[in-house]
């Protein structure tokens, strides 16, 4: 019988076992040396914030392994013998295998900052950093003081998670304003000002120089390179980034770049060896996608695709659309298809932006200048309906198209009956259109018909 190794039990290992099960009787043994069971890591925060247990970020029942004939298997391995097809793990045990996916996930960008490796410097992207925060921050009586390094969407996780406890923080944020990479201008101020609000001393501009110790190695203060001022403190997260977690491959024979090179099937440069997930990068850059994507979705996509590969139903990854979501505090934000920022907007990209007055609800629609083809959409404190964009994406609708059809895209029923026509005005208003509401019975927006 064929035996498949999987290394790695997230989302992208996991759904790729359970695919293969349901298309083969092939042995299937899933391998880490993180936690015994897969787990929901988006999760996390919530179970630090005290709004579930962590066997609630379990999807399945500790039966259901054994119940569908998938082996675990708790365990690091240190090296894989490509001509062997064997795998070596730290405890110098082996085992064999016949095609192998690797999805070992990300890991932490550390920038050789003296003390990062101290007591009390966490981070957020694995069980084992959960628990080291409840070492380390149980409450605002041990931990006086959080810092947190890096301002992307980990950082304002970890932020809220501080918050909830009463631990006083300090985010350090490199950029000029909040995930302005990635964000439009007014989005970001928007952000900072929601930062600001939750009683967060914000540092933007600021870049970590040092973690100082106590006698005992633990975490005593930070400075700050910009202006050498040290802010005493007991923990400090370090959520700059992640990188493909390729560490233990630096003497294999499979070819890497900052992750593992695959081709559209997710196959390596060997023969029956594949990799999926955060730890994988495309040769070539697929349908304008980055060559490296550390989001859930695109892992789940992925594990499902090797999956049918390996069944011998050869097929070609593709993600689709771009989209994401996070929250900031109480700011929930979604976004789809393709918005830049200033520092990355396209050629012929233009943007239609609208705030609402208490600065907590907001979207931004991006579009083709020349032909007027709606390109994407960021949304803030509104909830949009996905399966409506990416129906608009596939059929390359105008940005004149979207606004007058807006409305069956919301969740919210009554952000329609509030907001839209303000939307509508002001885009008329900017553009010199006349642009009126398509009237469409409530029927048809709950059944989705565009």
């Amino acid at each position: 019988m064929e035996h498949i190794a999987i290394i790695g039990n997230g989302i992208s290992g996991i759904t790729a076992a359970r695919h293969i099960r349901k298309r083969s009787n092939k042995k299937i043994t899933v391998i880490s040396s993180e936690t015994d069971y897969f787990f929901s890591r988006t999760a996390l925060m919530y179970v630090y914030m005290g709004h579930m247990k962590f066997k609630h970020t379990q999807p399945y029942e500790d039966w259901f392994w054994k119940k569908n004939d998938i082996a675990l298997k708790k365990g690091f391995v240190e090296q894989i013998d490509t001509f062997q097809k064997t795998l070596v793990f730290s405890d110098g045990e082996h085992l064999s295998f016949d095609k192998l996916i690797i999805a070992t996930g990300s890991k932490p960008n550390k920038f050789g900052w003296p003390g990062q490796d101290l007591k009390g410097v966490v981070s957020l992207y694995h069980k084992q950093d959960l628990d080291a925060l409840e070492t380390y921050a149980p409450n605002n009586s041990v931990c006086k003081r959080a810092v947190i390094v890096g301002g992307g969407l980990i950082g304002i996780e970890l932020a809220e998670m501080f918050h909830s406890r009463h631990i006083p923080v300090t985010f350090l944020v490199r950029e000029e304003s909040y995930w302005n990479g990635i964000l439009p201008r007014g989005e970001s101020k928007m952000i900072n000002t929601e930062i600001r609000k939750n009683g967060i001393d914000l540092r933007l501009a600021s870049n970590l120089k040092q973690i100082n110790s106590n006698a005992d190695g633990s975490v005593k203060s930070i400075v700050i390179s910009e202006t050498a001022e040290e802010i005493e403190c007991d923990v400090v997260g370090l959520t700059a980034g992640v990188s493909p977690n390729i560490g233990f491959l630096s003497n294999s024979n499979i070819e890497t770049n900052r992750g593992i090179l695959v081709d559209r099937n997710l196959q390596t440069n060997i023969k029956d060896i594949y990799a999926i997930g955060d730890c994988a990068e495309q040769r070539s850059a697929v349908e304008g996608r980055r060559p490296i994507e550390a989001v859930w979705y695109t892992g789940r996509i992925m594990g499902e695709t090797v999956a049918q590969t390996i069944c011998n139903k050869e097929t070609l990854y593709t993600p689709g659309h771009w989209f994401n979501s996070a929250k900031f505090f109480d700011i929930e934000y979604q976004t789809y298809g393709w918005v830049n920022s200033e520092q990355h907007i396209k050629p012929n990209e233009s943007h239609f932006h609208w705030m609402h007055p208490d600065q907590t609800k907001c979207l931004t629609m991006a579009f083709d200048k020349s032909t007027q083809l709606f390109l994407g959409i960021n949304t803030f404190g509104i909830r949009m309906r996905h399966e409506i964009f990416n129906r608009w994406l596939d059929q390359k609708k105008t940005i004149d198209y979207v606004l007058e059809h807006l409305e069956i895209a919301h969740f919210d029923p009554e952000f329609y009956k509030t907001y839209y026509l303000e939307v509508l005005k002001k885009y008329n208003t900017e553009t010199n259109k006349t642009l009126k509401l398509k009237k469409k019975s409530w029927s048809q927006i709950f059944t989705l018909k565009p």
